[in-house]
């Protein structure tokens, strides 16, 4: 037998795995590594978080990925380069993270790297017939495997997309491995670049869960927040946004557009929410003068009003109150105090952080990863219907250090 095919197998009979979770999202803000030790398997998936650290990318990293991010043409070279360049850099950083925690690479059993995503193309959005879903993350995994000497799986929304997904949003697998809890209907909300739930029924039944990207949540924020305030890289605390009034006319041009009347589940990225999308609005209306605070007001409405609408509908569905709901938040959006209070004034359920349920928000991403990748090395059992959006697939390809 291949030592290496030995070894995974050795590991997949293991009572816990060490695994690295890796999360770099589309805010481009850097890497969150999540050393975590996780035994068991489904719905039996027990987490603990060993160490996390969240490693900043430095503008330069910023500036190479920009070039090719969410962007229709580009310099291919430059993409194929980056694939290698990306790789090296999560490794470089998942060796200096395990010599500062003073762990060996041999302890580690496995990385799970999702990569840095440079374009997310659902069907609906490229509206090209004879092309299927599609979405690319660079950041090989081979490189990453080689570099630290640890078995990695990688590119894990592939298999979502082969199965006939979207290849998003990804976190209802862990979601409802981890959070789904008998006699509570939960929302599991994450507020990063873009905003997307997962509804945990009370029942745990696996064919009730529902996922959904909702729309922007950051993204169009800090775009503009950076284009007003250079030195500012997003509206901290709201401070902006909360000297400004929200312009009622640009709001409903703003939710005119057709992506938020596509119906659910549905996903989407900054190849839709970006500089464009605002800028065109706003010279329809002839809105060009609009004030910062009034804008990030605008756009701080937009992503609460969305986020709030795509729960209700969920919440419609299931003919349970929504007053017998739980909102768990997590990503950036959660420390954004304008947006949580206009959440709460949407809907009328209860809302807590989703720290409260053991697990830091700010790793929850980088973890579900990790939980991901002991799903296909040692359970895959779980089952969540035929409904659209979410197939009972394993996912992440396998790399070998040698």
């Amino acid at each position: 037998m291949n030592k290496n095919i030995k070894s995974l197998y050795e590991i997949a009979q293991k009572e816990t795995r060490k695994i690295i979770g890796l999360m770099s999202g589309t805010s481009l803000d850097g890497l969150d590594l999540a050393l975590c030790e996780v035994s068991g398997e489904g719905e039996n998936t027990i987490v603990k978080i060993e160490q996390f650290e969240t490693i900043d990318y430095s503008e330069d990293i910023k500036t190479e990925i920009r070039k090719v991010f969410a962007k229709k043409t580009i310099d291919f070279q430059h993409l194929v380069l980056l694939n290698e360049w990306i790789a090296d850099l999560h490794a470089g950083m998942i060796n200096d993270c395990l010599s500062k925690w003073n762990i060996p690479s041999i302890e580690v059993d496995l990385i799970a790297s999702h990569g840095q995503t440079v374009l997310h193309a659902p069907k609906f959005l490229h509206q090209q017939e004879k092309f299927p879903n599609a979405t690319l993350q660079i950041g090989d995994g081979d490189h990453i495997a080689v570099k630290t000497g640890i078995i990695t799986l990688s590119d894990f929304r592939q298999k979502h997309v082969a199965a006939g997904g979207e290849g998003a949003p990804l976190a209802v697998y862990g979601d409802y491995l981890l959070f789904s809890k008998k006699g509570e209907n939960r929302i599991m909300l994450n507020m990063g670049g873009i905003a997307n739930f997962t509804y945990l029924p009370a029942s745990q039944n696996a064919e009730e869960v529902f996922v959904t990207d909702t729309g922007t949540a950051n993204t169009l924020i800090d775009i503009f927040t950076k284009q007003f305030f250079p030195e500012k890289s997003f509206d901290k605390d709201a401070e902006i946004a909360k000297s400004g009034t929200v312009n009622q006319v640009l709001l409903n041009e703003l939710k005119s557009d057709a992506f938020f009347q596509k119906s659910f589940p549905k996903t989407i990225g900054q190849e839709l929410f970006n500089h464009d999308f605002v800028n065109s609005a706003l010279v329809k209306l002839g809105f060009e003068n609009i004030s910062a605070p009034d804008l990030l007001a605008t756009l701080t409405r937009l992503s609460a009003e969305t986020i709030a609408e795509a729960v209700l509908f969920v919440v419609k569905n299931t003919k349970t109150p929504i007053e017998e709901f739980t909102v768990y938040m997590s990503g950036g959006g959660a420390r954004n105090p304008l947006l949580v209070s206009w959440l709460q004034e949407l809907l009328s359920c209860k809302f807590e952080k989703s720290d409260v349920l053991g697990i830091s928000g700010d790793a929850k991403e980088a973890v579900l990863f990790a939980v991901l990748a002991n799903e296909t090395v040692a359970g895959g059992n779980y089952n969540f219907g035929s409904k659209k959006g979410i197939p009972s697939v394993t996912m992440g390809k396998i790399s070998f250090p040698s």
